[in-house]
């Protein structure tokens, strides 16, 4: 029953709109409001007396709105609630009138869970929002939120999703591990990497090398991919140098790395089959009779002087080889990645919590070596001489690579960057807006934040509301959306 205003309450209220303000308004509100109550209930209450006085079997009836009768024992709601719904094959449901209600998100894409609001289902996968559903300019998604809050269980649902669907998953370097155990049940490969594993030779670029012999009655194609393997091998050897040094390698210094191996490839027998190593490359900086190539990509104009010239980039890949990098990166690759696996775990997490830089340096080289088996397969095909196959690569823990050190930005962007025909979809995950921007160089903070704003599709979960303020000026949410997101996180 609705609580209707007395004489005194009345007036209360009178004296304090006649004061005007800022509450003026409500109270004049709530005046308006009490007179319609009360002429509402005297004229209900003259109609009852009516329909009394006429003897009938008679009780007013409710009045009947969009969201169900209001009034007294009415049941009117804030929220309709959806019809349950069934789905089955045309077979199962034949001979059965369906009534067929619109969902309130699209159903494209993976099961991710029910709505908060509606209760209706939640699909999503970059791939398929991007190729399917056209949600997406471009096939990828970052995805924030702090730790043990449910990003990788939320990754494991897309990885699952995907395989099902034919989309082969590469976790490209799995640090807890999170992923390996559901690769393995599904009957997928897993690479361990590590000290005392498995090697990964950084100049193999893996499968994206190795079909340049299938590529032959395809000149033009053969040649691109040359270019690619070139591009690659220089980008690697540019980012463990720079990991190694703590700062950015100089441009003559990659000049000198690819005319190196140019060298390595057409003079010293080197081949698609037979890739360089690390200590390779070193070796033929470190001839007494250097190559006239190098000594004119160093600018020098004596030997002593490139001796001099390329001395500090000697040192550096000698560091690689004799420092914790060596046990990894010395020797040819251990197990490529097989892309005709239903999924993919690069599995990197013997290796220890304080060997940062190790770490992001295999899980750089894991990316590279990745994304070129997924080139790879993706050529293959345009030459005819593959299936059409569809990817989705998983970069977990990203705060760990981009901080590495200085330059680790634009190495990753090089290395990620995808053509939307490709068929690849990307998840890139890290905690929180905090981790790009507090890299020590703020060319690289500013990057880093930028791959945020490039993603199709932006995940969020559990920030606190200093996060989601600088999040907002990126990506725009409402006040509602901020409520939301913060409440589950139990930091204020």
């Amino acid at each position: 029953m609705v609580k209707l205003l007395d004489a005194d309450e009345v007036l209360s209220l009178q004296e304090k709109a006649s004061r005007g303000g800022v509450l003026a308004a409500l109270h004049r509100h709530r005046l308006a409001t009490d007179e319609r109550r009360k002429l509402n209930a005297l004229a209900q209450e003259r109609e009852t007396e009516a329909h009394a006085a006429s003897g009938d079997d008679w009780r007013q009836p409710l009045k009947m709105t969009p969201r169900g009768l209001a009034g007294a024992g009415g049941g009117r709601q804030g929220l309709v609630g959806s019809m349950p719904e069934w789905r089955g094959t045309t077979v199962q449901v034949a001979g059965l009138w369906p009534w067929a209600v619109g969902a309130g998100a699209p159903i494209v894409g993976t099961p991710l869970g029910s709505h908060l609001v509606t209760g209706g289902p939640v699909c999503f996968d970059p791939l398929n929002w991007f190729a399917r559903g056209n949600f997406l300019s471009n096939p990828s998604a970052f995805v924030l939120g702090l730790p043990g809050y449910g990003k990788s269980t939320l990754t494991r649902k897309i990885v699952i999703g995907s395989i099902a669907q034919g989309v082969t998953p590469l976790v490209l370097g799995d640090m807890k591990p999170d992923y390996r155990r559901l690769v393995e049940l599904h009957g997928g490969q897993v690479i361990n990497l590590g000290r005392g594993k498995g090697k990964l030779n950084p100049l193999a670029v893996g499968a994206l090398g190795s079909i340049l012999p299938e590529l032959k009655g395809h000149p033009a194609l053969h040649q691109q991919v040359s270019q690619l393997v070139r591009g690659r091998q220089v980008t690697m050897m540019s980012a463990l140098v720079e990991l190694v040094r703590g700062a950015r390698i100089a441009d003559f210094e990659e000049t000198l790395l690819s005319t190196a191996l140019e060298v390595l490839y057409s003079e010293r027998g080197h081949t698609a089959e037979n890739p360089p190593l690390i200590r390779d490359l070193l070796e033929l900086l470190l001839e007494a009779n250097p190559h006239a190539d190098l000594v004119d990509d160093a600018g020098c104009d004596s030997v002593d002087e490139y001796v001099a010239t390329v001395k500090p980039l000697r040192r550096a890949i000698n560091a690689i080889l004799r420092g914790p990098f060596g046990e990894v990166f010395d020797g040819h690759t251990t197990t490529p990645i097989n892309v005709e696996a239903e999924a993919v775990c690069v599995d990197v997490s013997d290796i220890a919590q304080g060997d940062a830089k190790l770490k992001a340096a295999v899980m750089l080289t894991c990316w590279s070596d990745g994304f070129g088996a997924m080139e790879a397969a993706h050529l293959l095909h345009d030459a005819g001489l593959g299936p059409q196959r569809y990817f989705l690569a998983v970069l977990d823990e990203l705060w760990q690579v981009l901080g590495a050190g200085v330059g680790m930005v634009d190495r990753t962007d090089e290395i990620t960057r995808l053509n939307r025909s490709m068929g690849t979809g990307l998840l890139m995950i890290t905690h929180t807006v905090k981790d790009l921007e507090s890299l020590k160089d703020q060319a690289d903070a500013t990057k880093a934040v930028g791959f945020i704003e490039r993603a199709g599709a932006l995940i969020v979960g559990a920030l606190p509301l200093t996060e989601m303020k600088r999040l907002n000026e990126i990506k725009p949410f409402t006040a509602r959306e901020v409520a939301e997101v913060t409440s589950w996180s139990s930091q204020a």
